[in-house]
């Protein structure tokens, strides 16, 4: 694990193994590298695997005050710039699929593929915005813990917490370590985040969607917006919003697949 400085007096953390072609793998809203910990093993065997803590998130620099969703992405090629990625695969969970679709948005350049884990290129509706004013009061006035406690659950397949208990423990692990003015910030940049499905429709990179049938969050009619032979959809049976989790020999397998697919050059 690297601590790399991004501009002045600030940071990401970022795990940082194997050798070969880059992926960089981003995490979701209160979670942090660790939440891909079971896939990079697989991974590094045939690539490079970059892992950072989101802005706000894990051991990375959490400012306070609002983010944006640009403002995370930016944080991502300054990244690929400080660690001399010409072009790599970008692949986002949730907040992370957010992120991803901006740099893809404004920076398809750098991009050989990309992809989205449990994510959606929908805006907030005005409710979800509503929940997200509702997420920052609860974590202002009761405190990041009871936050995750409530949060977390709901990530994994209903009918099978108690078979992913000790996935759920990690999951609630990492979201107490979750700076509190991180998670606002983050919350604050997921309502006011555009819509972006038109950036999966227009695309003519390689597209990962994978979406989970047990999703509580994002079901896969929200993620499953664009079609075409360069667009790869994946519904997971049997899994929630955590993936990565829940599934994570069978998630190392679908991205190891994606990227043979994406043109390295």
């Amino acid at each position: 694990m690297t601590k790399i400085e991004i501009q002045k007096e600030f940071h990401l953390h970022i795990g940082d193994s194997g050798k070969g072609e880059a992926v960089i793998l981003l995490h979701g809203f209160c979670g942090s590298n660790q939440y891909w910990s079971d896939v990079v093993p697989q991974l590094q065997q045939q690539y490079r695997v970059i892992t950072p803590d989101l802005r706000g998130h894990g051991k990375s620099a959490a400012p306070k005050g609002a983010y944006t969703i640009e403002q995370m992405a930016d944080d991502i090629i300054a990244l690929a710039d400080r660690l001399e990625l010409d072009k790599f695969v970008l692949i986002g969970h949730s907040l992370g699929g957010y992120v991803t679709l901006s740099v893809a948005q404004r920076f398809a350049h750098r991009l050989h593929g990309f992809g989205l884990i449990h994510s959606t290129g929908y805006a907030d509706s005005e409710q979800a915005k509503e929940n997200r004013l509702k997420a920052v009061e609860r974590i202002q006035s009761q405190g990041i813990v009871q936050f995750v406690d409530e949060l977390v659950p709901k990530l994994f397949n209903p009918d099978k917490l108690e078979e992913h208990k000790a996935s759920v423990h990690r999951a609630l692990e990492i979201g107490y370590h979750t700076p509190p003015q991180g998670a606002i910030g983050a919350a604050l940049a997921m309502r006011e985040r555009e819509d972006r499905t038109a950036v999966m429709t227009a695309t003519k990179l390689p597209l990962l969607l994978v979406a989970g049938d047990k999703d509580q969050v994002v079901p896969a009619e929200r993620l499953f917006t664009t079609e075409g032979p360069h667009v790869s959809q994946i519904l997971l049976s049997e899994v929630g919003h955590m993936g990565m989790m829940e599934k994570p020999e069978e998630m190392a397998q679908v991205i190891g697949r994606f990227m043979e697919s994406c043109p390295q050059h």
